[in-house]
């Protein structure tokens, strides 16, 4: 990963939103602003992810039953694609830097274009679960390139008010498109079947490629030689993804068997090896200095909780589906308000930050969000009241995480070092996507392993969707959301711990 030329982010301003032109950065054309039409494309590669990937959230009971494969499988699959995308975004934004942004974001449209067709051609049978689960790590390697090169394009090639709108409409397509997702599977996967989502993420790549062709390249002035850190790269990646085993595959193998005690252990040594090792070698995969700063800090710790709430969609799909019989379309129709408020309102969120700064909107949206999940979490009623409570919490929750945003992501970049503008998104979004990843494997996780008990129900006086058939099913979403609310509850305290108070400074 590229070092800090000059400074380090602990002499920057903590201010989150003070803007500063490049001045570090290489480039074919010095002089390059960015237009719409590189913003376009980009954009559409953040949905290629967002919106098109992460369908699977809510479509991952028709895949199964499609491809024989069971829950646990299921699980594995859905989340390896975040999880591959949090494992390798800040290298691959430390690669952007050194060899080019434009050259890593074209690679990731690429990597997209291929895991999406071999999830989209994935056969029934013994070679179900190899296919699905390498193209959904491919779909995760993309994000991976995407994500850190294009936020680090964003710093470079907008400034002032304009990187602001440049923020707001990336915002749109990573948040909006999360929002869109469930909703959108569903009414592809009724119409058409769950491989047109698939073969429609490769159309939508090809044309992202071709919106931004002609970009000059971009790169910051470190030299192409530096030093990979190879064995932080490995001890990261195997503590990863022992942890993502123990969660999904913790209540299939048993929580206190030998297998999960000993992969839980295999994850505890490696990370405390990585932690030891980055803290102490030149040129570290993760540069903690950059931690220095409180602002950068608050906004990716913030990143990780928020991102996390993304276990709400995959709980209350499948209670909604397995316990009340709803269809995947039926479901996703229950998330039309989260895709309405959230794309509605991240221009408010750009608002609130230019008139309040970063602080004071990052707070009211973890309300908001809060307040969704408690709405979420009343599995007690009848089903038809369940269906106006989800609506009502996901498009809370959209508001809440709309007004986050823009603010959050701002107050990242702006705390950045020019040099390290590729590496220092890709820990930004390495949060997004681990957050994501293992908020969803967590709450899948605590959902697949108590919906199974059909004993006595863990709480009184729960009312079940039909007949008193799916108690265990409704109490097992209940705690599992609980786990969001209190990501969401971190979240506030680390913003109120480190995010400056006041007014953007122009």
């Amino acid at each position: 990963m590229s070092q800090p030329s000059g400074s380090t982010a602990a002499d920057l301003p903590n201010n989150a939103t003070s803007i500063q032109r490049p001045a570090a950065a290489a480039a074919d054309i010095p002089d390059f602003q960015g237009n719409d039409r590189l913003l376009f494309g980009i954009v559409l590669g953040v949905l290629t992810f967002w919106l098109f990937a992460q369908t699977t959230l809510n479509i991952a009971p028709d895949m199964g039953t499609s491809l024989g494969l069971p829950a646990t499988t299921m699980n594995i699959a859905v989340a390896i694609t975040a999880l591959f995308s949090g494992i390798f975004i800040v290298f691959m934004g430390g690669i952007a830097d050194r060899v080019g942004r434009m050259r890593i974001l074209r690679i990731g449209f690429c990597l997209s274009i291929a895991g999406s067709l071999l999830v989209a051609l994935a056969p029934t049978g013994t070679l179900a679960a190899s296919a699905l689960v390498v193209g959904r790590a491919l779909q995760g390697l993309s994000a991976a390139c995407i994500m850190p090169a294009s936020l680090a394009l964003l710093k470079t090639y907008w400034h002032g008010a304009g990187r602001q709108r440049a923020i707001s409409l990336w915002s749109i397509g990573s948040w909006g498109g999360s929002g869109l997702c469930a909703l959108f599977g569903g009414l592809v996967t009724q119409n058409f079947g769950w491989r047109a989502i698939f073969l429609t993420s490769v159309v939508v790549a090809v044309l992202g490629l071709l919106m931004i062709r002609g970009t000059p390249e971009n790169r910051a002035n470190v030299p192409l030689d530096a030093k990979t850190d190879r064995f932080g790269i490995f001890s990261f990646m195997v503590t990863m993804i022992a942890l993502q085993v123990v969660v999904t595959q913790g209540s299939r193998l048993g929580w206190g068997s030998v297998e999960t005690l000993s992969i839980a252990a295999v994850a505890v040594v490696f990370g405390a090896i990585f932690l030891r090792h980055e803290l102490r070698t030149e040129g570290p995969f993760i540069d903690f200095r950059l931690f220095r700063n409180s602002t950068y800090t608050g906004a990716t710790i913030s990143n990780f909780m928020l991102n996390g709430v993304a276990g709400t969609l995959i709980v209350t799909m499948q209670l909604v589906q397995i316990g009340g019989k709803l269809t995947a379309q039926q479901a996703g129709m229950l998330t039309i308000g989260f895709a309405v408020t959230i794309i509605g309102f991240i221009r408010v969120g750009e608002k609130l930050l230019q008139r309040f700064g970063s602080r004071k909107p990052m707070l009211w949206g973890c309300m908001i969000t809060g307040l969704s999940i408690l709405l979420l979490g009343m599995t007690h009623v009848s089903l038809e009241n369940y269906k106006i409570l989800v609506i009502a919490g996901f498009a809370l929750q959209g508001i809440g995480l709309a007004f986050y945003a823009t603010p959050s992501t701002d107050a990242a970049l702006s705390a950045l070092p020019e040099n390290q503008a590729g590496a220092g998104a890709g820990i930004y979004k390495m949060a997004s996507s681990l957050g994501g990843a293992f908020g969803v494997a967590i709450s899948a996780a605590i959902f697949t392993a108590l919906r199974a008990d059909t004993g006595a129900p863990l709480l009184d006086g729960v009312m079940a969707f039909e007949g008193g058939r799916e108690i265990a099913v409704r109490e097992a979403a209940s705690l599992a959301l609980c786990f969001n609310l209190v990501m969401v509850v971190v979240a506030a305290i680390s913003i109120m711990l480190t995010i400056p108070r006041g007014k953007a400074r122009s």
